[in-house]
């Protein structure tokens, strides 16, 4: 096990950072981090990603974990690891992504639905998938592919929210990860850091608790 995916599953929240303007970003990540979570993401198709993600490994990197997300392809997967990425995250397979995490030491975590795809994804060498879209799925669908599939880690991605995150870990889930419900970017643009300080640590206290 790797020990990005050890943090993972102690940790259990990944912040998924979108679309986050350049000038704002430094504030987001250390609100997130005041407020106690420390995987970071930063989505390929946010504008300057890789710009970001070298620059908070440089500030960082000590206390954080900086990912790359929406990695669709081997040519993004290279742009986020030459950028210091220390994990990719991924809506979908693709084997030539995680065949090239495994030859560069960098943990790829791939989307995936469907219990084939699951299995696929392990059998490739991916040491966990992310179950995406759990919104649409819902939790039912994670309790259900849990059961002959339990021994691969899930991150569950999609419609978490404070009222139910408990029951994403009691589904199955080894942990999480959020966009919007926990970067809101209208909070960002006004300069409300206090806020998602705030929010942080409501999330990282109801997953501690599980």
């Amino acid at each position: 096990m790797s020990m990005m995916l050890e943090r993972l599953k102690q940790e259990k929240v990944v912040a998924i950072f979108r679309g986050i303007e350049d000038r704002h970003a430094d504030g987001a990540a250390e609100a997130l981090l005041a407020g106690g979570i420390s995987l970071m993401e930063i989505t390929m198709n946010t504008e300057g990603a890789a710009g970001m993600i070298s620059r908070w490994l440089d500030k960082y990197g000590s206390q954080a974990g900086i990912g790359a997300g929406t990695v669709l392809d081997l040519e993004m997967a290279k742009e986020a690891v030459a950028a210091g990425a220390q994990f990719l995250i991924s809506p979908n397979l693709d084997e030539a992504v995680v065949e090239y995490g495994l030859k560069t030491g960098v943990p790829v975590w791939p989307g995936v639905m469907t219990p084939t795809e699951i299995v696929r994804a392990w059998k490739a060498g991916a040491e966990a998938v992310k179950i995406f879209p759990m919104g649409s799925l819902g939790l039912k669908y994670l309790t259900e592919i849990r059961a002959p599939l339990d021994r691969i880690p899930m991150l569950a991605t999609g419609g978490v929210d404070l009222a139910n995150i408990a029951d994403y870990f009691k589904a199955g889930a080894c942990a999480v990860g959020m966009g919007s419900k926990l970067v809101n970017l209208e909070w960002v643009k006004s300069g409300r850091f206090d806020l998602l300080t705030e929010r942080a640590r409501k999330f990282v206290e109801a997953a501690k608790s599980v």
